[in-house]
């Protein structure tokens, strides 16, 4: 359901033809060019499309305004375009209002950048993100300041392609998940030349896609830790000794002065200051490197198996049996089992060679084979295998039809 009290509509485009065309659909609807804008990491494919839309080259753009000949000669219509680098996102384009918000945000925002400009215009910050990683993925976003006219700025952009958060499963391209099932169903009957119908079967395949998202974050820094040291200095100090030595009496001429006889001997000592120096003991070094593994995915997927119906026994040499569908599928995991223990180490899948087998099993069904040896039948077999098969050669299904074809008449 549309979420009609927001004012931003956002479109997700894969291919630039395709947001170039819903471009001019709005500007046709009559929305003003000051309400649309473009994000795009390519920024030669958003510089074409400025061109081709008539925008013109703001400040740090790669080209000037296309003012005529291009759609009509409609030049000037948008708000400028400027290249703008994000680290840890990239370079690329923008135009109109996110030019605005990521022009002065961008230098050093890093990742996250386009998740608020998006919030900053009104979108929830679940939303905004999932925005941000589709940019990331290489599409190109178109937003609108719809105001009241929120369903029919939607309306016009998913017309011309676009998908959102809203439609992204019908799109086939979900954020929230790795994988992509490519869904199909039974192919109407076409008439061949010689006047036969033919019905396609098909079955779904599992696509899986890789997208980078922080799974969390290292902080590296310093603290200072205050720790008691002690050093040994060696230091110096001067002492006074005394020594009396007895000598032989001698007599003097000098007289006994009653003030006395003093001497004055000077003492020394070494005293330690300190003084502290930083020093560095240990250089860290912090880095990232890429450590590639593998993850197994899995999902449900679908195949279309025949069902032959036949009414009144008019099923003749038409390559099946006249069974139902049930038929096969409760025998078939025997015959897979059966496979893999004579050929599985051989390589090669079970669903290559399933239709043999099926077309095998369904041999022992036809009249006008009961009773009768592979040697026998084989002849008749080759040529409705080559007819309704034309794009499996016999020499590669023989084998496999002989294997059902035997293992059906032993019992």
């Amino acid at each position: 359901m549309t979420m009609t009290q927001r004012s931003t509509v956002v479109g997700v485009f894969q291919e630039r033809e395709q947001a170039r065309a819903a471009i001019e659909s709005l500007k046709d609807a009559g929305f003003s060019p000051d309400t649309i804008s473009i994000l795009s990491p390519d920024k030669q494919t958003t510089q074409d499309m400025a061109e081709e839309t008539g925008t013109h080259a703001g400040s740090g753009a790669a080209t000037g305004a296309v003012t005529g000949g291009i759609l009509g000669g409609v030049g000037g219509w948008l708000v400028g375009v400027g290249a703008l680098a994000i680290p840890g996102v990239g370079p690329f384009i923008a135009a109109g209002a996110l030019a605005a918000a990521l022009g002065g945000a961008a230098i050093g925002a890093g990742v996250g950048a386009v998740a608020g400009a998006l919030v900053g215009m009104g979108l929830p910050k679940e939303e905004a993100e999932y925005y941000e990683g589709e940019v990331k993925s290489g599409r190109t976003l178109v937003t609108v300041r719809a105001d009241g006219r929120y369903d029919e700025a939607q309306r016009l952009l998913r017309q011309g392609g676009a998908y959102d958060i809203e439609s992204r499963d019908a799109a086939g391209d979900s954020a929230a998940s790795a994988n992509r099932i490519s869904t199909a169903s039974v192919a109407p009957s076409r008439s061949t030349t010689a006047g036969e119908q033919r019905v396609e079967l098909r079955q779904e395949e599992l696509h899986a896609r890789t997208q980078p998202v922080q799974t969390g974050e290292v902080v590296v820094g310093k603290r200072v830790v205050s720790e008691e040291r002690t050093v040994e200095v060696p230091v110096t100090r001067e002492e006074v000794v005394v020594e009396r030595h007895a000598v032989d009496r001698r007599p003097t001429h000098d007289t006994i002065d009653e003030r006395g006889e003093t001497i004055e001997v000077p003492v020394t000592e070494e005293r330690v200051s300190v003084q502290k120096q930083p020093m560095v003991y240990e250089e860290v070094e912090v880095g990232k490197r890429s450590v590639q593994e593998t993850q197994q995915v899995s999902g449900t997927v679908r195949r279309e198996e025949l069902r032959v119906d036949d009414q009144g026994n008019v099923l003749q040499n038409a390559g099946v049996s006249a069974r139902s569908s049930s038929g096969w599928s409760s025998a078939m995991p025997s015959y897979r089992t059966r496979w893999q223990q004579q050929y599985g180490s051989q390589g090669g899948r079970w669903e290559d060679v399933e239709p043999a087998y099926e077309y095998g099993y369904g041999l022992r069904e036809q009249p006008q084979y009961r009773g009768r040896s592979w040697s026998e039948i084989e002849p008749d077999v080759q040529r409705d295998w080559t007819r309704s098969h034309p794009n499996t050669p016999w020499d590669r299904a023989r084998q496999s039809i002989r294997d059902t074809w035997d293992a059906a008449t032993d019992r």
